[in-house]
């Protein structure tokens, strides 16, 4: 059975042309909604649509960014699909048909391709992190006390005052004091 998936971003678009073409393409049942495609746990067809989907089944949609936002979210998908055993065809990207062997080729090394970005994207911003660390870049939240505040801190725990009170004084918390005095 081909199932479709229609969706676009906000209420105002409309997915009639979305719709039509699947039908078009003969799609026995069709999953739509308006909703903003950039996480698929929020959007309750796609949910319902992977739930119902069965074995033999074929996923249509009109074109790939209809289904996903990223190469990952498609990668994850695509994969779900193959483990329910299920194949995938986006009409706007004829290459994109998972159901014949040129197209689960084509879909293998943009898999490939999207892996291999990944991990050059993760090399470049390790590589960022050490050089703004070797350039004395601090990373976190900015300390809730300055040097001075410190100073005073322990000028006056030393003369008694509790770290409730210093604590209270300074708004922040008692472990804050705490740390500042160590």
């Amino acid at each position: 059975m081909k199932i479709g998936y229609a969706r676009v971003s906000s209420s105002t678009q409309d997915h009639a042309a979305q719709i039509e073409a699947l039908k078009a393409a003969g799609c026995d049942r069709i999953f739509s909604e308006k909703v903003s495609g950039k996480s698929v746990a929020g959007r309750p067809e796609f949910t319902r649509l992977m739930k119902t989907i069965a074995p033999g089944d074929v996923l249509v949609v009109s074109k790939l960014d209809r289904l996903a936002r990223s190469s990952r979210d498609l990668q994850n998908i695509l994969h779900e699909l193959q483990e329910l055993g299920c194949g995938f065809v986006s009409l706007g990207e004829s290459w994109c048909d998972t159901t014949t062997d040129v197209g689960r080729l084509v879909m293998t090394i943009m898999g490939g391709i999207a892996e291999f970005e990944r991990s050059l994207i993760r090399k470049r911003c390790e590589e960022g992190i050490q050089r703004a660390r070797h350039k004395g870049t601090k990373f976190g939240r900015p300390a809730s006390l300055d040097q001075s505040q410190r100073r005073r801190l322990a000028e006056r725990y030393a003369a008694g005052e509790t770290l409730a009170q210093l604590a209270r004084e300074y708004e922040v918390g008692e472990a804050t004091v705490w740390r500042a005095l160590q």
